[in-house]
């Protein structure tokens, strides 16, 4: 079985090759599908990890978030009392509230605004968890300070530059507060905000003046050493009001994927270019394979005639479409490797090529030119030896 699969390959290659113009095309076409679902794929990987990033970065056990909360950067106010209420539990050790909000921020050189995403915490709670925001602790203490994050685009300034110029605090305009950048941090844009900016609960209300002191938009419960999580969370169900949901950190990254792929066109639309781009390679690679059972009939009727079997001959379509994919998918995962990096500086996504995602890309080109192979083997049918001697 395993020497006729290679003889049937073998026959295939030399097929292919003999029309190198064709063998060209089919391969271009082949790589167009690979490079287009890398890239769709890519992009929806990215919205996905850049959109719980910040989630990622949190340290607690449980959150208390309201019900009617969408994503992160469209908070429903929740009551402050439920963190103290959380306290009345045995197991809670600690219960950090956390605010969210977006401002205007303005570009320290050339005064441009643009819309930036406000976290506000008790910076000394441990509940963040971002590079670079430790050692800042102090100083985020302090009236009118914050800090920056680093991978925010650039379109904010220069503030890693102004700030290694200077050798200490910038001064910077958020909303319209004067306020001092103190240091830098890594978080990183995402479809939601393009860049990020912590501070403290004091600050946080200095800058968005509207926000009532009794409302946050999160909190972050730690429990103490040894406590089952499960239950728990059960039990902090049964203690608070329905106006709060009690949520693992799975399940409030789950609750922020979910609104991304459901709830807006963004995460369909990724999945609708992948689509029509394996639907693109099958059309092509199923013209190149029918094109060529056409115009070889005569010599598939010759090893008809000579007693090759269907299946045999089928077995070298299929031979033809699996050589096709990797012919295609090699060029294509090189191509889209470079793409990837440069996509990433231009928008500073996190677009990562791994090899989990280069398996699932090769799987679905593989069924692509399979599917290809299998509707073009129906004109093998024709290749009878009576009809064409």
């Amino acid at each position: 079985m395993l020497a006729a699969t290679l003889l049937a390959v073998r026959l295939a290659w030399r097929q292919l090759r003999a029309e190198k113009a064709r063998l060209a095309s089919a391969i271009a076409g082949v790589l167009f599908a690979c490079v287009l679902v890398f890239m769709q794929l890519g992009f929806r990987g990215a919205l996905f990890e850049s959109a719980t990033n910040l989630i990622g970065s949190m340290r607690g056990d449980l959150f208390l978030m309201h019900p009617m909360t969408l994503a992160s950067f469209r908070p429903e106010p929740l009551p402050r009392v439920r963190a103290q209420q959380a306290l009345a539990l045995p197991e809670v050790e600690r219960a950090a509230p956390i605010y969210l909000a977006q401002s205007t921020w303005r570009n320290p050189v050339d005064g441009s605004r643009r819309t930036i995403q406000l976290i506000g915490v008790d910076v000394a709670a441990g509940v963040l968890d971002f590079p670079g925001l430790a050692p800042l602790v102090d100083q985020l203490k302090r009236a009118d300070t914050v800090a920056f994050d680093r991978s925010s685009r650039p379109e904010f300034g220069p503030i890693a530059a102004l700030l290694a110029e200077r050798g200490g605090p910038i001064e910077a305009e958020i909303g319209n507060r004067r306020m001092d950048v103190v240091g830098l941090i890594e978080i990183g844009p995402s479809f939601g905000a393009d860049g990020n900016v912590v501070l403290s609960e004091v600050n946080f209300r200095r800058v968005v003046k509207e926000r009532q002191v009794a409302a946050v938009d999160l909190v972050a419960v730690k429990l103490r050493p040894g406590t089952d999580i499960a239950q728990a969370q059960a039990r902090l169900r049964a203690l608070l009001p329905p106006d709060v949901m009690v949520l693992t950190q799975e399940e409030l990254r789950a609750h922020e994927r979910r609104y991304w792929e459901e709830a807006t066109p963004i995460g369909f639309i990724f999945a609708f270019g992948s689509l029509m781009g394996l639907v693109v390679g099958m059309v092509i690679v199923y013209q190149i394979l029918f094109s060529d059972i056409a115009s070889h009939q005569k010599e598939y009727a010759t090893l008809k005639a000579m007693g090759y079997s269907g299946f045999y001959l089928a077995r070298v379509v299929l031979g033809a479409a699996l050589i096709l994919a990797v012919a295609g998918f090699i060029p294509g995962l090189v191509l889209s490797w470079f793409l990837y990096g440069v996509v990433a500086d231009a928008t500073f996504l996190p677009l990562r090529l791994d090899l989990a995602l280069a398996g699932l890309v090769f799987g679905m080109i593989f069924t692509m030119c399979a599917l290809a192979g299998l509707l073009a083997v129906r004109k093998l049918r024709d290749a009878n030896p009576a009809d064409m001697f």
